[in-house]
């Protein structure tokens, strides 16, 4: 369907949307509704879940995210409209996702398979309007189909098992190594299931939250609580030097000198998490032991299609309590998480009722 086909040449159709308005403010607002610029599509929201970077936003503590602006980049629904030259390669009423971060397609970055590194990306929810909204825009280039059959909440965790994915591609685990993960959010989860993929058995969690750990221990991690010497029990779980990878999924401080302290000499630290954006950490330590740091951020094309395609064949699923709301209950659900008590995983957020349904 061409521009203007599907709204009459409405230049003047709104959209409800949930609107971050002022740090801890969202409202359901009517705004503008996109239309679709050459090249791209417009996509009717079915699900939207709540990523951990946007309540940072929520709280005002996130600088790429500045009021006004709709939140979500984890998302699945239908095609509704397409712009000028995407004709042919989409049609109205089919399924989707989308990969929200959007690079140049110009430098060496982005023409190497490297966007997620792109100095002049964009990311919808934070440059771009996100899909806490009944429409969204996105580039044709970004648009992933479903395959057949592929439930559309399924779909909608397609961009958090990517991240999973890179993490664990960063990692480089190999079958028989002791992987520790710090933080059972769901992306901390996903990652646990990733390394299943990868052929890891052994793994340790490390998660405050008793309803997440017990999450983690179901997949057959060993859970740990975080108090006292966390890494000292570490090893005495295990009975030897230490996990040869830790991966930090939260991002803090004491996060991230728990993965350094934990791991075995020679061993590999992977920094995932963005909580706090600096850290005092022991360098001495990291040299004289010969721990290897990498850092992990977002994905490449080829996480995101490995992504959709390993949840499509169900080896990966997040596990856990997940909740579906109408945008209307959107604040009170990011409080809810803020508070990280409850059993909840994962929240999508729904613009319509029927969003779920084909067009």
């Amino acid at each position: 369907m061409q521009r203007g086909q599907e709204r009459g040449d409405d230049r003047n159709a709104s959209m409800r949307a949930l609107v971050y308005e002022a740090p801890r403010t969202l409202r359901v607002r009517d705004v503008p509704a996109p239309e679709p610029a050459p090249g791209e599509v417009i996509v009717r929201v079915a699900y939207s879940g709540i990523c951990g970077s946007e309540l940072s936003g929520y709280l005002g503590q996130n600088e790429l995210r500045r009021p006004p602006l709709i939140f979500g980049h984890e998302f699945s629904g239908w095609v509704a409209e397409v712009g000028h030259g995407v004709e042919g390669r989409f049609s109205p009423g089919q399924p989707v996702t989308v990969n929200p971060l959007i690079g140049c397609q110009e430098c060496r970055l982005c023409l190497s398979g490297r966007p997620h590194l792109c100095p002049r990306r964009r990311l919808l929810s934070a440059s771009l309007p996100g899909s806490n909204a009944e429409l969204v825009a996105a580039p044709a280039s970004a648009v992933y189909p479903l395959p057949p059959g592929m439930p559309l909440d399924r779909a909608a965790l397609t961009e958090p098992t990517a991240c999973a994915i890179r993490a664990v591609r960063q990692a480089h685990p190999l079958p028989g190594q002791t992987v520790l993960v710090v933080g059972m959010g769901p992306l901390g989860l996903l990652m646990l299931q990733v390394l299943r993929v990868y052929g890891v058995e052994r793994l340790i969690a490390v998660e405050r939250n008793p309803h997440r750990l017990r999450y983690a221990e179901e997949m057959g991690a060993v859970g740990i609580v975080p108090s006292g010497d966390v890494a000292q029990q570490v090893r005495e779980r295990l009975g030897e030097e230490g996990p040869a990878i830790a991966i930090d999924a939260v991002g803090s401080t004491a996060t991230r000198r728990l993965c350094l302290e934990s791991v075995e000499p020679g061993g590999r630290v992977v920094f995932f998490g963005l909580h706090e954006p600096e850290s005092s950490l022991q360098v001495n330590a990291i040299v004289r032991r010969e721990i290897e740091c990498v850092g992990s951020f977002a994905y490449t094309p080829e996480d995101f299609a490995t992504a959709l395609r390993w949840l499509h064949q169900g080896k990966v699923s997040l596990p856990g309590r997940t909740v579906t709301a109408p945008l209307e209950d959107g604040a009170i659900w990011f409080e809810r998480l803020l508070e990280c008590q409850d059993d909840v995983v994962k929240v999508f957020l729904q613009p319509s009722p029927d969003a779920d349904r084909a067009l």
